[in-house]
């Protein structure tokens, strides 16, 4: 799965945790409303163990919790814990350095990628997983 994807189906996972707080979620459930597979959701749910955000409660009644507060969590935090890269690449080979463009497009990305990624990390540390929920909560 690519890295916005990723990213997106956590932001589902921990908005839907947080939209029922006094139950823990099993993975199917959690696939039910990510419209996956349950072993797909546990490899997320793994990512998102490990970065402290959310616990798993065995046995009868058991399945997923968050442990993190939604009023305070920011999509931002949630991307850096997931170590998420960057949204921009550059090539996978290394442009032609004979050609005018291929010598310096590299070069003259750089700042313009790095400026949007700023700014996107601003944005999206605006946004808590709290008030997301709020905004799903609105379009019932």
């Amino acid at each position: 799965m690519n890295v916005s994807a990723r990213f997106t189906v956590s932001l589902h996972i921990l908005t839907l945790l947080a939209s029922q707080p006094e139950e823990a979620l099993t993975s199917e459930f959690i696939a039910g409303s990510v419209n996956t597979n349950p072993a797909f959701i546990r490899r997320q749910m793994a990512a998102l163990r490990k970065a402290g955000l959310v616990a798993s409660q065995p046995g009868t009644g058991g399945g997923w919790r968050l442990m993190a507060d939604p009023a305070t969590l920011t999509l931002a935090e949630v991307r850096r814990a997931l170590h998420e890269g960057s949204p921009f690449s550059m090539h996978p080979q290394r442009p032609n350095p004979a050609c005018t463009v291929g010598r310096g497009i590299q070069a003259a990305l750089l700042p313009i990628y790095a400026h949007a990624e700023r700014a996107m990390e601003a944005d999206l540390d605006q946004t808590t997983v709290g008030s997301l929920l709020a905004t799903v909560s609105a379009h019932k």
